[in-house]
């Protein structure tokens, strides 16, 4: 005991703080007091200490004196409501809480009533001195149990924990607002509930999506705006999905309240070629001048129905927005996304999106995720629609703090707003707030929620709603009179008939573009237009300056022998042999627009590489793993290369793609399949912004997907990237879809993607087969003086003496053409390459039939099964589709067979009927016995 004596004569408060850094962080502290911390800790669960006071074993105890011991155990009961006072608080509206064990009560730490008044040095901890249980308890009972709640302590930072602490100790984690800011709360609440009742009045039964239960979001996002604003943020860029958009985007976002009128009346688009979307899904860019005079420019993106995929478009045009405009200082976009409850714990989109947040190639330096909870989804309650016991509970992946905040509290929800503006300008970090309401009605305004939720809805119809409360408290504290809120409404209801009256004498609805700044110069166009050739040449001199740069490795550093042959190669294939691979004419293109001011973005699974070991766009030097990047030492004014490898996602990644190329028009944007149909994953994505934003929301956009795609015996997955599932959502003028067969012609469309006036996504099939395929090179020339060319004729036949015709896409051209070799067919059999399959050249491929008069056998080849690929996609946009005989694998479910033999059989014989209309006949006849 005598080596422990020190333990009666040191003051309590040292050890109390001690045992409090070891309960935070027990690696922090010194090892023989951390297994002293531990033994008291063994001690407490067994009991002990309330037997004896000793810690330890019978052989080796240590007598704790009883005052330390109990500070020890106050120092237990802080730790505890740290830990779980968020599961006791006052945050919920309408329900009453559900009952989680172990409470916080004294008993269960070894404490009392009668300890009540005993003065304890653990008061330190929380910044009060020397202080009572009783008034230790009251304060943790205030910062962690009251209208907000707080998790925070599985971070791993001691740094961010103690930031956490000392901001929740400050008044108690209670605002301490002014009487103007209090007033200034309660007129935007007022415009959330006014706006809200007035729609119900005027629209009866027309869905809306209302925010009524969480109209505290309009003043958290407001006062958020305001103090960002004082913290350097520029510009904002939001996401939601519709509960309360309407809301937002006429109280934070200024939209006018008569443009919104006008889409409630149904009213028809300024523009035929433009379908338009509901009111709730459209988009919004504005300027705000703050009150302390700084502008704001925000954006909130467009989305559709699929709730949350709008998170990774946000975080793709705050990067976008980042990279261009504030490189140094990425804090100063803020990105904000609101979600609903049910989606972000129902929605593995938000996984992806949060694994994004610290990754080189996606870091937004920190979102602010705020949820609307209504405590129920459609019709489904919240214990049938999560595990976990938050819907929040996704921000601990990445151990980000998570707030949740009484809706009906709207001080609370101010306080906590600030408080999470705070800490992402501070530690560029993500941070969540669960805003805990409720929804007024069904899940739109036309449902009837007591079929369901008979309970619930009871409480809900006798509840009064936030401003109405917030006011009565303002009352009780002398800060407004019994009229102010009547008159407030009064003014507010005026201005919006007085809109609604405006509106109703236009015609017509006006969409205003989203982002028009960024798409200064850039034109919509329609389908004649994409059919135009651009010039994609380049002087040869320069491109020569280029290639130099890209097939000479840095001296003074090692690299990998191979990486050594690889570049010199590429040397060898541009200034000897003048036959470039495909992997050189796309880094060219790369080079040549960067060249010219561009900045090229590609990322996807495994790019820098490259899953099939040939672009090395990024060389590691062997030792240290240093990264060189060619393509940013060309010099002069050239543009940013930047390729990142994701993390293994593709609805994420793509999504975030879009958002990036929506905010950066300038910048060839593209995302890469590490095998084509992997894209599936992304399809969401693809139906609802790639291929239709451009009509539904007035949005351009260059994203370009590349999709490796080829049968090459390596079964269902790897063969197909599902072309036909692409061609199928081509309609006028949406988007291109290319098939390439030479590097020259990648070449030129990846350039003419970005030489162009106007953005259409772009989905290339690329090859895998054709990356070192012999026959698969260019010249330099083809390079300098060429251009896209949608349709390749056969130059190497004499157009009199060709008997069959055959048209094909892509890496298919080379087998038939091996086969011909093979057949000695070379002279009275033309191959022809349909490379851009939409806009599909129909006049080039009528002329090219009507050209070769003599063949009296037109072919359509393709690699895939007669129900994918192309065909279909001819038989709806090819006129002359009919005169053409197909030659194709069979009808099957599956892309391809797993077995190489039998995929090497099927291969053979759609060979076999491209030049024997015999036994294409022949298969046919099985079809219709069949």
């Amino acid at each position: 005991m005598d080596n422990y004596s020190f333990l009666n004569a040191a003051h309590t408060a040292f050890f109390a703080d001690l045992y409090d850094q070891y309960l935070q962080n027990p690696d922090s502290v010194e090892p023989s007091w951390r297994a002293f911390f531990q033994g008291f800790d063994f001690g407490m669960e067994n009991g002990s200490y309330q037997q004896n006071g000793t810690v330890g074993s019978a052989d080796a105890s240590v007598e704790i004196p009883e005052n330390l011991q109990k500070e020890f155990q106050v120092v237990k009961l802080i730790d505890a409501y740290r830990s779980r006072g968020h599961l006791f608080t006052k945050t919920n509206p309408v329900r009453d809480r559900r009952k989680y064990t172990p409470t916080l009560e004294l008993e269960n730490f070894g404490l009392s009533e009668s300890d009540l008044n005993t003065n304890f040095n653990a008061g330190d901890i929380l910044g009060l001195g020397a202080a009572t249980l009783a008034e230790i308890v009251r304060h943790l009972e205030s910062i962690y149990c009251d209208a907000i709640g707080v998790e925070y302590m599985y971070i791993r930072k001691p740094e961010e924990i103690q930031w956490i602490q000392d901001k929740l100790n400050i008044n108690d984690n209670h605002p301490a607002f002014s009487g103007d800011q209090k007033k200034h709360i309660l007129k935007k609440l007022n415009e959330a509930v006014s706006f809200e009742s007035f729609l119900h009045t005027k629209y009866v039964g027309q869905k809306r999506f209302s925010l009524e239960g969480g109209e505290s979001l309009i003043p958290a996002l407001d006062a958020m705006i305001e103090k960002a604003a004082g913290l350097g943020v520029k510009e904002f860029v939001m996401g939601m999905a519709h509960r309360g958009r309407l809301n937002v985007l006429t109280n934070i976002f200024g939209k006018s309240a008569k443009d919104i009128f006008s889409e409630f009346d149904g009213k028809d688009y300024e523009q035929d070629i433009f379908d338009g979307d509901v009111k709730y899904h459209l988009g919004w860019t504005s300027d705000r001048v703050t009150d302390g005079g700084q502008r704001i420019h925000m954006n909130i993106a467009p989305n559709p129905s699929h709730l949350e995929t709008v998170g990774a478009v946000v975080e793709g045009i705050t990067r976008a927005k980042q990279d261009r405009n504030y490189p140094d200082d990425f804090s100063k976009v803020l990105p904000i996304v609101v979600h609903g409850d049910a989606a972000i714990a129902g929605q593995g989109l938000v996984y992806e999106v949060v694994q994004m947040a610290q990754l080189d190639g996606y870091k937004t330096n920190g979102t602010i995720h705020i949820v609307v909870n209504n405590q129920i989804g459609f019709t489904t309650n919240y214990l049938d629609a999560r595990s976990s016991t938050y819907c929040t509970d996704i921000g601990k992946v990445t151990l980000s703090p998570v707030l949740h905040v009484n809706a009906d509290d709207a001080e609370a929800v101010v306080h906590a707003s600030l408080f999470a503006l705070d800490f992402r300008m501070t530690f560029k970090r993500d941070v969540f707030i669960d805003l805990l309401g409720y929804r007024k009605y069904g899940h739109n305004e036309g449902d009837e929620p007591r079929f369901t939720q008979p309970k619930l809805y009871k409480a809900i119809a006798k509840h009064k709603n936030p401003r109405d409360i917030y006011a009565e408290r303002l009352k009780a504290e002398g800060i407004i009179d019994a009229g102010y809120v009547k008159k407030l409404e009064a003014d507010y209801k005026a201005s919006l008939e007085e809109k609604l009256e405006d509106s109703r004498k236009e015609t017509k609805t006006v969409i205003t573009p989203f982002m028009e700044d960024e798409w200064k110069g850039f034109e919509p166009v329609e389908e004649d237009r994409m059919l135009l050739t651009e010039d994609t040449s380049f002087d040869k001199d320069k491109l020569t300056k280029i290639a130099e740069v890209i097939t000479r490795l840095p001296e003074g550093k090692k690299f990998l022998r191979k990486i050594e042959r690889l570049v010199g190669e590429r040397n060898k294939m541009y200034f000897e042999r003048d036959q470039l691979d495909w992997a050189m004419g796309e880094l060219l293109a790369y080079g040549t627009l960067l060249s010219e001011g561009y900045d090229v973005r590609l990322s996807g699974q495994d790019v820098e590489r490259g899953t099939f070991s040939h672009r090395h766009a990024v060389l590691k030097v062997e030792d240290s793993e240093e990264e060189v990047l060619l393509l940013n030492e060309l010099g002069g004014d050239q543009g940013t290369f930047q390729i990142y490898n994701s993390l293994l996602s593709e609805y994420g990644v793509v999504g975030f793609d879009y958002g990036y190329a929506m905010a950066s028009p300038k910048t060839l944007t593209i995302w890469e399949a590490q095998f084509g149909d992997f894209s599936n994953g992304a399809q969401i994505m693809i139906d609802q912004y790639i291929s239709a934003a451009e009509d539904k929301w007035k949005l351009q956009n260059g994203l370009v997907m590349l999709l490796p795609h080829g049968y090459e015996g390596q079964g269902a997955e790897h063969s197909s990237a599902r072309m036909e599932r692409y061609l199928q959502l081509c309609a006028k003028d949406n988007m291109y879809v290319a098939d390439c067969t030479t590097p020259a012609n990648f070449y030129h469309l990846l350039r003419r993607q970005m030489k162009s006036n106007f953005r259409k996504p772009l989905i290339v099939f690329t090859p895998k087969s054709l990356l070192r395929h012999p026959k698969a090179v260019s010249t330099v020339e083809e390079l300098a003086s060429g251009s896209f060319q949608p349709v390749i004729d056969d130059a190497g036949v004499k157009t009199a003496d060709v008997k069959t015709l055959v048209f094909c896409t892509g890496k298919f051209y080379y087998d038939i053409l091996e086969a011909r070799e093979e057949k000695k067919r070379e002279k009275d059999v033309a191959i022809v390459r349909v490379e851009q399959l939409f806009p599909l050249p129909s006049e080039e491929m009528k002329a090219i039939m009507k050209k070769y008069k003599n063949a009296d056998d037109i072919v359509w080849a393709q690699e895939e099964p007669r129900n994918m690929g192309a065909w279909s996609h001819l038989l709806m946009h090819f006129e002359d589709a009919h005169k053409l005989r197909v030659a194709s694998r069979r009808f099957y479910a599956s892309p391809a067979a797993g077995s190489s033999v039998r995929s090497k059989r099927r291969h053979e014989q759609i060979l076999e009927y491209v030049f024997d209309k015999t036994k294409d006949n022949k298969y046919r006849k099985k079809i219709k016995k069949a």
